[in-house]
């Protein structure tokens, strides 16, 4: 299992991810989740994948492989990442690209008994249009992040939302995003073993179709623990702010 987040900010984007695809009791096994694409100067693309490893791994070589075939000025939109004028246009790509992977071992997983469904999360931008970010279904079809939907998620999603629904806005400094994605991913990774560092983040400033800041968390790193104290005792202080049940009041309390 994984967990990945898209947040799409009026003032750009940031991603994350964990590295985590297997957990058990003698057996934990780690993949970069993020994967970041710029075929040309006037584009910019990051891919979170979670699911099936194997359909995430191939959809990623074939995205690569498209890449490096020539480009073919006639081709329609859509083709590659680099014939794309619009962001839903490399959305629809990816989710095509994905579909293709899961059609050709179909066969061979249903007899096994398994899936090879993936869903992904595109963000970026091309040229002069608005950066933007969609979550891609297994099914190939896509939905998009807006103002007031503002991040997306995949994979263990449920233990990490509660952080972004109560205090996440499109409104937020990138750096507040950034500190909020971290402490959803170490929040999730407290509730599901399945989850776990080293946490990958990403900031990419609206307009500058570049990276700006990039780093990975190692499991060792201490300011995960920081970051789990300082929330903990927050919750403790908001806890005591509380109103007073009704017994309380009667006792005087």
């Amino acid at each position: 299992m994984t967990y990945c987040i898209g947040y799409w900010l009026e003032k750009g984007l940031v991603l994350a991810s964990d590295s985590r695809t297997n957990a058990g009791v003698d057996y934990i096994s780690t993949y970069s989740k993020m994967y970041s694409f710029q075929p040309a100067p006037d584009r910019l693309f990051v891919l979170l994948a979670a699911g099936s490893l194997a359909t995430t791994h191939a959809v990623i070589s074939w995205i690569r492989r498209d890449l490096d075939r020539p480009a073919d000025l006639e081709a329609g939109a859509g083709k590659d990442l680099r014939h794309c004028n619009y962001l839903f246009e490399a959305a629809a790509y990816v989710g095509r690209v994905s579909g293709a992977v899961q059609k050709e071992n179909e066969a061979s997983l249903r007899q096994a008994g398994t899936s090879g469904g993936a869903t992904f999360l595109l963000a970026g931008q091309i040229g002069n249009e608005p950066h933007g970010l969609y979550l891609i279904y297994p099914q190939g079809n896509a939905i998009m992040a807006t103002p007031e939907t503002p991040y997306l998620q995949i994979g263990e999603s449920k233990y990490g939302k509660p952080p972004l629904d109560n205090i996440g806005r499109a409104n937020l400094s990138l750096d507040d995003a950034a500190k909020l994605c971290l402490m959803s991913q170490v929040l999730t990774q407290r509730s599901n073993l399945s989850v776990g560092p080293p946490f990958e983040l990403m900031v990419i400033p609206a307009g500058s179709l570049s990276i700006a800041h990039q780093i990975k968390v190692e499991a060792d790193d201490p300011s995960l623990n920081t970051m789990i104290e300082v929330w903990i005792e927050a919750q403790r202080e908001a806890l005591h702010r509380l109103p007073s049940l009704p017994w309380e009041k009667e006792n005087g309390d």
